[in-house]
């Protein structure tokens, strides 16, 4: 293969430059403007929210969301430990303490079972992260939380376009959050969003990305608060990759129903999508059966100019979080995984190739 293929690049062909032109012609640049506010209530419509507010990225939507729910020192908030770190750091960043759980082989997402195992008098939240673009099971999860009298969090940075029955992911929950960094979905460059069914939740979360500053007395500020907003640039770029996302859905889907057909009589396992769901491939993922064979396929892949992605390192073996129990799923998951390149306008002929390169290496 004589190009570089990345794992995602995103396509940037719609609206983009004239928004962004049109911020600099205004020179609306900054956190004012009228795309944060048109970016807010189109995601809102797109997901079916009651309230959206936007800010600076996936990680500061979640610590945004958790400070807004109350939640800080003495409260657990459980969490898969196979997410991105910031899942955890947020939590830990309240104050709160990260109670891990393990996860399900069928879908890689949290184990309703375990969850209810890690419930103590302490327990105030649960994290459900959809992770990799297919979703947790909401039913269940909903249901736990409701008998235990616990929030529900959703972290949704790779699930744009995630749905659980009839409803987009990220509805669920008391809070949710989402990621628009340059290899999500959808991007601003960088982004987030937090979403919430409570008004009182809504408008703290608003207050406290503003320095906590009175929304009718400028310069007066009543609580601690972030600098956590969105910048017009980032939702006029916003803006015009939601008005793309289904076509961006559509290839993504595509590309992945491309990978599975080919791959499908390799010693493999895709995270293919389940009954009930509707998988956004964020990232078309796979696990091997053998994980010695692993980074020798990602080295191969990179020999010939083929980035992936290994899967997540589970947070419970990390320094800070270290944990002497075994999670053996998300484990599991993790040693084996890897991402392949998906991005809207890949082609079909790289996505041959790149199977082409897979079975190659399979049959060495």
């Amino acid at each position: 293969m004589n190009m570089r293929v990345p794992v995602y690049t995103p396509s940037l062909r719609g609206n983009e430059k004239r928004y962004v032109m049109e911020c600099l012609d205004t020179t609306w640049i900054s956190s004012k403007g009228p795309f944060v506010t048109r970016f807010e209530d189109a995601f809102a419509q797109y997901i079916g929210a009651e309230y959206c507010t936007s800010v600076s990225n996936g990680t500061t939507a979640l610590h945004l969301g958790l400070v807004a729910l109350g939640l800080g020192p003495g409260d657990e908030v459980i969490v898969p430990t196979l997410t991105y770190i910031a899942s955890v750091n947020t939590i830990a960043q309240t104050g709160a303490t990260p109670v891990f759980v393990d996860s399900l082989r069928s879908t890689w997402q949290l184990n309703p079972e375990d969850v209810i195992r890690k419930i103590t008098p302490r327990t105030r939240a649960v994290m459900a992260v959809h992770l990799y673009g297919h979703s947790c099971h909401m039913a269940a999860i909903a249901d736990i939380c409701h008998a235990h009298d616990l929030l529900l969090i959703e972290d949704c940075a790779e699930a744009v376009g995630t749905r659980f029955g009839d409803k987009h992911v990220g509805t669920f929950g008391d809070v949710a959050t989402f990621s628009f960094f340059g290899n999500k979905t959808i991007t601003t460059g960088e982004g987030g969003m937090v979403v919430s069914r409570s008004d009182k939740v809504h408008g703290l979360a608003k207050h406290l990305k503003s320095q906590g500053m009175s929304a009718d007395r400028p310069y007066w500020h009543d609580m601690p608060g972030f600098n956590y907003r969105m910048t017009n640039i980032c939702a006029a770029i916003g803006l015009a990759q939601l008005e793309q996302v289904d076509i961006f859905l559509a290839r993504k889907r595509e590309l992945a129903m491309r990978y599975q057909e080919q791959l499908s009589q390799l010693p493999l396992t895709f995270q293919s999508e389940t009954v009930g769901t509707r998988h956004s491939f964020w990232m078309c993922s796979i696990v091997l059966d053998d994980a010695e064979q692993r980074d020798p396929l990602r080295r191969h892949l990179a020999a010939l100019g083929i980035e992936t992605r290994p899967v997540f390192y589970p947070a419970h073996i990390m320094p800070m979080y270290r944990e002497e129990r075994e999670y053996p799923v998300a484990e599991w998951i993790s040693a084996h995984g890897i991402s392949l390149p998906s991005w809207p306008e890949m082609p079909a002929a790289v996505t041959d190739e790149i199977c082409e390169s897979i079975r190659k290496f399979f049959r060495a």
